[in-house]
């Protein structure tokens, strides 16, 4: 792997992290957005469960991201972030489509994310061949 791609792949786990520990954080944990209760209360978890499973669900994020920093070379973790992607994108598109149309929806972040991720697989991929070819 040139000094490029690793730039880029660290710049890629970076990204992935913030972005992970950030919607953990602050929407779940710190804030309790409105529209993150709405979604456990389209699920039928009553307010005080939501909160509960909300504060939950931040701290699996915030966990998940961390795994971005230490597992740089995982082409697992990076499946795991595309299928993440789209199970919440199909869990979101099944209690409210109406998400998607607003200006910053979940497809714009979940599709930057996957992305992120394909592109993080094809760099340790094709490093994982050139050790094998030499």
């Amino acid at each position: 792997m040139t000094k490029l791609h690793r730039h880029i792949l660290l710049g890629i786990h970076a990204t992935l992290a913030t972005l992970w520990i950030y919607q953990g954080l602050v929407p779940k944990i710190l804030v309790q957005a409105p529209d993150e209760l709405r979604i456990w209360a389209l699920q039928g978890v009553t307010a005080d469960h939501a909160v509960i499973l909300m504060q939950m669900s931040g701290c699996a994020e915030i966990i998940f991201g961390l795994l971005f920093f230490i597992l740089r070379k995982s082409l697992c973790l990076h499946a795991l972030n595309l299928l993440a992607m789209l199970l919440l994108s199909g869990l979101i598109v099944w209690l409210d489509p109406s998400y998607f149309l607003q200006a910053f929806n979940p497809f714009v972040m979940n599709l930057a994310m996957a992305t992120l991720s394909m592109i993080a697989i094809a760099l340790i991929q094709d490093a994982k061949n050139t050790d094998l070819n030499r």
